[in-house]
């Protein structure tokens, strides 16, 4: 790729994102790191981006975007009861001293209220996940680093070294916006992009999903069912769901109003 297409890269990454980062436009470009950074440099010099520590920004960006999907406030209102049958069934997975991941959402947000009898490690991107469990139990909490999306109240990082890699956990929990046979689906790529940094430092991936979200679809798949170890729903999930998870050989738990019933695929 020649400067000239190089820069105009360069610029069309810087207006797309709050910082592109070095590594990124080294990946859009195929070029080396000293080339890329020589490129903003020049850029830099001619006043056509700003160069910050890693990478570089516009001079003018555009309004930064929220997320894709129902804010965190909405959808916690929804399908309540399901979804603390669910999280009650999720923590019991878990034991004191287990180093664990909780991604921000409305499901494994309930998951702070049976936490608050346990000593876990918890690794969350989530604010009202981390204060809820800082004020009301006596788990270590580590939150994650980058851009705070009020709405959504999770925070999400540009950067590939964020401190997600130095984390190691026995579990993740994590929701999603659908599920069907391609895969677990999201509806924004800056959340697939983290939770698939946040999968990667997980032995065992935990989905909570209320039955309603067998039926949602999204043109974004976060990974494939294979990639589930356990996934965790209520009695509403229908027979024709059930069996789709036990093919993809999940462990399959249905949680009830008050107790759980484990069904584990053969």
């Amino acid at each position: 790729m020649h400067e000239k297409e190089r820069h105009g890269v360069i610029l069309s990454a810087a207006q797309d994102r709050p910082v592109v980062t070095v590594v990124e436009l080294c990946s859009l470009t195929g070029a080396s790191e000293a080339t890329i950074r020589r490129d903003i440099a020049s850029l830099d010099t001619a006043k056509k981006l700003r160069r910050v520590r890693g990478g570089a920004e516009a001079l003018s960006p555009k309004p930064f975007p929220g997320l894709a999907g129902r804010p965190f406030a909405i959808n916690k209102t929804l399908n309540n009861a399901q979804k603390q049958s669910i999280a009650r069934a999720a923590v019991e997975l878990c034991e004191d001293g287990d180093p664990i991941i909780i991604n921000g959402g409305t499901t494994t947000f309930q998951m702070v209220h049976p936490l608050a009898s346990r000593r876990c490690q918890v690794f969350t991107n989530s604010f009202p996940i981390a204060e809820h469990l800082l004020k009301n139990s006596k788990n270590t909490v580590l939150l994650s680093g980058g851009i705070v999306y009020r709405e959504q109240n999770i925070v999400l990082s540009p950067f590939e070294n964020d401190v997600t890699g130095n984390f190691y956990a026995r579990r993740m929990f994590l929701g999603a916006q659908g599920v069907g046979p391609l895969g677990v689906m999201e509806g924004d790529p800056l959340i697939i992009q983290a939770e698939q940094k946040l999968i990667g430092q997980a032995d065992e991936v935990v989905l909570l999903v209320d039955s309603t979200k067998f039926e949602n679809r999204s043109s974004l798949v976060l990974c494939p069912l294979e990639r589930i170890d356990v996934l965790i729903t209520d009695e509403g999930i229908s027979d024709r769901a059930a069996a789709m998870i036990e093919a993809a050989d999940i462990k399959l738990i249905v949680a009830g109003p008050s107790t759980t019933k484990e069904d584990a695929a053969p």
